[in-house]
């Protein structure tokens, strides 16, 4: 097992509900494990989105602690949930292609990490809907995940910006979520 496979098996061990090893045989069974976090922004490797849930983790955990210090409102339980089950929309999302790229002047066949989006179903709401699928999530979760694109979710127009920013104001582990996705992505993963 690749060392960052065991430590989400680690931190996904917070995670007791009714369900949650349902949810893990799923995510084993699946490419989680090997999947990467994008096609070609960040962590666009080979077990880029394991990574990627696991830098989500750390960023929520430490920004909770100094905003709350010993009086995090939240359990780890669902700082792992909404941590590491944030993006469960990309399982079986990325497959292998090839393009033509100029190598050294020579014209080669390449792979890249094309979508196939085989439930199109959105981004956080997906990855709700999947996770619903084997245990319940509270609605503060719930919101957490389905928002944490934030202004980046193509909702976010029109009317729809207006409702994310009633879920953050309303469902605080949304907007702490967001940030330490941002956070995850934009500092922690752009040199990997």
């Amino acid at each position: 097992m690749e060392p960052a496979q065991e430590k989400f098996m680690s931190v996904f061990a917070q995670i007791q509900r009714d369900g949650a090893q349902d949810l893990l045989q799923y995510l084993q069974k699946s490419d989680f494990f090997t999947a990467p976090a994008s096609n070609r922004r960040h962590l666009s490797v080979e077990g880029g989105l394991c990574l990627h849930s696991l830098h989500v983790y750390e960023r929520l955990l430490k920004n909770l602690q100094n905003e709350y210090g010993k009086n995090v409102p939240y359990s780890l339980e669902t700082i792992a949930i909404v941590a590491l089950l944030h993006d469960v929309c990309k399982v079986n999302f990325y497959t292998i292609d090839y393009k033509n790229q100029k190598i050294d002047g020579v014209w080669q066949q390449v792979p890249y990490y094309k979508i196939e989006d085989t439930l199109p179903y959105g981004h956080g709401e997906k990855s709700v809907y999947i996770v619903n699928g084997f245990m319940r999530l509270t609605r503060e979760e719930a919101m957490a995940i389905n928002w944490h694109m934030g202004a980046f979710d193509d909702r976010c127009k029109g009317m729809g910006m207006q409702t994310m920013s009633e879920a953050f104001s309303k469902f605080p582990l949304a907007f702490w979520l967001h940030i330490s996705d941002m956070q995850a992505t934009y500092l922690d993963e752009q040199s990997e």
